[in-house]
């Protein structure tokens, strides 16, 4: 099979030419379809995830076609179309795992970073981790949903009740969790970043009550902030736009030092809190959201060998919606 392979931190991927891997006796093996581009695929390239496993194929929003599957599987049949998350294998026995808090295992795997993804033609999943995917969306659609989507959903969640929720950075798991937010009767204010009016534009295009750059005021406070920006200094400036018993979510995996503030701007038992992971009733419960609330993806595709290009508009800010890798 073909493959785009990280060898080293800081390096472009490289194409090369693999054997098919073998399904263990819990595992399927997936003709890929397509897989989505995220922005933690960037910060394990950089090396700001520390210890992926390399050589590595990356990618965790995998969507591909069952074609072997192991000796215990008994979920998904050949031919069947599913759909492969970041967090791909949990020891299901710590104390994280039998509280319904599977995201913070110790001993967890992460595709795409300490398991081989999917840029490539093939990829093996284990079973238990995978979902069967709603049939209203195309394979390139159904790729953000997997991370942009389930991540974005664990953020909003976390958000509580919030009717007036601001998002920052409004990217590939922006632009979906607003349209959920809208579904749920919420009012969305954008924030992107300094003079990046076409992302405004799409955010007020897919209902945003307000857009603008991150360093402004939004004209109504916020009840919370979710942000997807992985920039720390957004932190001290989400919470002055924050009513008191408000939250503050960071919804990235990575993120710059977060500069010192005041107390004032926390105090009025206002929180910052992390989302980390997911669960797999996270991905039931978004997956049967996504068809209800009827969420549309907007993607820009790429073939596989173009991985690095589509890496690098992801990092210029030069996407909208979500980049996503397809298959011929």
């Amino acid at each position: 099979m073909r493959a785009m392979v990280l060898e080293a931190s800081g390096s472009a991927l490289r194409q090369v030419e693999l054997p098919l891997p073998v399904c263990g006796a819990d595992d399927i093996l997936l003709r890929v379809r397509a897989c989505g581009v995220c922005r933690t695929d960037l910060h394990i390239l950089d090396g700001e995830l520390s210890a992926p496993k390399l050589p590595l194929i990356p990618g965790h929003e995998i969507v591909g076609t069952v074609v072997a599957k192991g000796d215990r599987v008994q979920r998904f049949s050949i031919g069947q179309r599913l759909g492969v998350p970041w967090l791909g294998r949990t020891c299901g026995h710590c104390r994280y795992c039998t509280s319904g808090r599977e995201n913070l295992c110790d001993d967890a795997r992460f595709t795409g970073y300490t398991l081989n993804g999917g840029y490539a033609e093939y990829a093996v999943a284990d079973s238990r981790y995978c979902f069967a995917l709603p049939d209203g969306y195309g394979d390139a659609e159904a790729a953000p949903l997997l991370c942009a989507g389930l991540i974005g959903y664990r953020a909003l969640a976390a958000a509580g009740d919030a009717q007036r929720i601001g998002i920052y950075g409004f990217g590939a798991a922006a632009h979906i969790i607003a349209q959920v937010a809208r579904w749920q009767g919420r009012k969305v204010f954008a924030f992107t970043k300094p003079g990046d009016l076409a992302g405004q534009r799409f955010a007020m295009e897919l209902g945003a009550a307000w857009a603008g750059d991150s360093t402004a005021a939004p004209p109504e406070q916020l009840d919370a902030a979710i942000l997807f920006a992985p920039v720390g200094a957004l932190i001290p400036e989400a919470l002055r736009h924050t009513a008191k018993g408000g939250t503050v979510v960071c919804a990235g995996i990575h993120m710059s030092d977060i500069p010192g503030f005041p107390y004032s701007i926390l105090w009025g038992e206002r929180t910052v809190r992390s989302v980390a992971n997911l669960t797999r009733r996270d991905g039931e419960e978004f997956l049967d959201i996504a068809t209800r609330a009827n969420i549309r993806t907007e993607v820009e595709t790429f073939r596989l060998e173009q991985a690095n290009e589509a890496l690098a508009r992801l990092r210029e800010g030069r996407i909208r919606g979500a980049a996503v890798l397809v298959m011929d």
